[in-house]
């Protein structure tokens, strides 16, 4: 196994400077109630090449649940079935015009998650029923379909984790009856549920056939696609329930028997309980992290480049007692360190990962990811708080950060701006010398001169948005991931294309002269 110190270089796909957009596709324009993988998101990869961009970043793809988060998903490694784009599916005859009526129902400013579950699935099931007397109908789009359910190794599972789910009443693994409670042989299963099993397969062969193509229409175009993925499985999920021995679980009674969080800090005095289960990193280290192989494996196939949400816990993670019921009766303990990404380096030896570092990380944390060779995140929204010694301030910036305006947890770079205090407005005005009018672009065009490797624009921000188009604010339940650009908008894109050409050529950024995918 290498123990090769990385530190000192950038991973291949950071050696030419470059800038991206972060949009979930959840908030394309389109007819069915949320975003898909069809035309609009085309649209955007052309927009996206005319606009000298390089990096499509996205939110988790994963199959959301309560809660609706892209963060918290039945399977890291399974596509969210909402994106898939019906048209091709009625081109194949699988399903009628006349299906179709109850999504374009639904409103198409916002996505109401609650209204979509009850009509998705209706015509989800119709195009079932009708694949299963012809399974050869989609095979010259999506390929074969038998083919496919042998492809993966996580899909059979997950697909028979949500068959159970729904013999269960969708209640969370843990509550199902105990015959279901752990994995079983497909060929133990009943005709009915094994139905169950092949609708959900054929909601991947959906998700899976689009969205690999239109990853290859974005690279063939030069547009290569950031991915995300939580460090953490969620507690309701087939990652969990198919590996119970990979997690701390009380093996008896199928209780966590410590949970994820972060301890109180300046920002949040009571700390977040996030409720995801721990990992058992003994176990983990004993298959020489084979679990973790796989997962990244399946993110690998279906992106680029993947941002690995917070990556301190890789150093160290905050254990709360389950039973504790809050974030601050926990306790720091030891991940596996340098020794988990001596492995995957030694596997994955372009190092196609972004480590998300944000908040309060200590020096050690900082040295694991140098250690990785893998880049690290900035966020020009912290850098106005009047330290001059603040590290996201440009000239205070390292050269193997990626540079973001705002994540998908900070508002918009107009609502930051109208929100903060006049201090840090004074603060933003006074170092970047402007007037504070047209403050979006003002961090655009200031951030494309940083020295940061790749700079990544939230949409929002070029399109001038307020808070009204926030995608999440943490720590609240309801009312996130709602937020839908409309036809109009995505169109008014293009007439900043030119611009940001421009931008782009005069800052070394512009992909078309200058870069190679590593």
């Amino acid at each position: 196994m290498s123990n090769y110190d990385y530190s000192q270089s950038l991973p291949s796909w950071l050696l030419n400077r470059s800038s991206g957009v972060l949009l979930h596709p959840t908030a394309l324009p389109g007819q069915h109630g949320i975003g898909s993988l069809g035309a609009e998101a085309m649209r955007f990869v052309d927009f996206l090449e005319s606009a000298g961009f390089t990096y499509w970043q996205t939110c988790p793809l994963g199959p959301t649940g309560f809660g609706d988060s892209p963060y918290q998903v039945f399977c890291s490694s399974a596509g969210n079935p909402y994106l898939i784009d019906w048209n091709p599916v009625l081109e194949s005859g699988l399903i009628d015009i006349s299906d179709l009526s109850i999504l374009k129902n639904l409103p198409d400013h916002r996505v109401d998650y609650g209204a979509l579950y009850k009509c998705f699935y209706h015509v989800a099931r119709v195009a079932f029923s009708n694949f299963r007397a012809n399974r050869n109908t989609l095979e010259s789009k999506y390929g074969n379909f038998d083919q496919f359910i042998n492809r993966y190794s996580w899909l059979k599972s997950y697909a028979v984790f949500q068959s159970f789910k729904s013999a269960n009443n969708n209640d969370p693994w843990w509550l199902w009856n105990s015959e279901f409670k752990k994995s079983i042989n497909l060929d133990d299963l009943n005709s009915a549920i094994l139905d169950e099993v092949n609708f959900h397969c054929f909601l991947q062969y959906l998700f899976f056939g689009q969205w690999l193509k239109l990853k290859k229409y974005a690279n063939q175009r030069g547009i290569f696609i950031l991915g995300d993925l939580p460090i953490y499985a969620a507690p309701d999920s087939s990652d969990v329930w198919a590996h119970q021995n990979l997690f701390e679980i009380n093996h008896r009674n199928s209780v966590f028997e410590n949970v994820a969080g972060v301890p109180p800090d300046y920002f949040n005095q009571e700390g977040q309980l996030w409720g995801n289960p721990l990992y058992n990193w003994d176990e983990h280290e004993k298959d020489d992290f084979s679990w973790w192989v796989d997962r990244l494996s399946a993110q690998i196939e279906i992106f680029d480049v993947v941002r690995i949400d917070h990556f301190r816990a890789f150093h160290d993670y905050w254990s709360i007692p389950s039973s504790s019921g809050n974030a601050k009766m926990g306790t720091w303990k030891p991940g596996p360190g340098i020794r988990f990404w001596n492995k995957i380096n030694e596997l994955f030896p372009d190092r196609p990962f972004l480590a998300e570092d944000l908040g309060l990380i200590t020096d050690e944390v900082r040295l694991l990811r140098d250690q990785a060779g893998l880049p690290g995140m900035a966020v020009l929204q912290f850098a106005f708080d009047g330290d001059p010694e603040n590290l996201y301030l440009p000239h205070n910036l390292a050269q193997n950060l990626v540079l973001y305006l705002g994540t998908h947890d900070n508002d918009t770079a107009s609502g930051w701006y109208d929100n903060a205090d006049e201090e840090i407005r004074g603060n933003f005005r006074s170092y970047l010398n402007v007037s504070g009018e047209f403050p979006a672009w003002d961090l655009i065009r200031f951030a494309y001169r940083t020295i940061s490797p790749l700079v990544m624009v939230p949409v929002q921000d070029l399109l001038g948005l307020g808070s009204e188009a926030r995608f999440n604010c943490p720590g609240e339940a309801i009312g996130n991931w709602q937020w839908r650009m409309s036809h109009a908008q995505l169109e008014s894109l293009f007439e900043s294309s030119k611009y940001l050409c421009e931008q782009a050529k005069i800052s070394g950024r512009n992909k078309n002269e200058s870069h190679e995918k590593g």
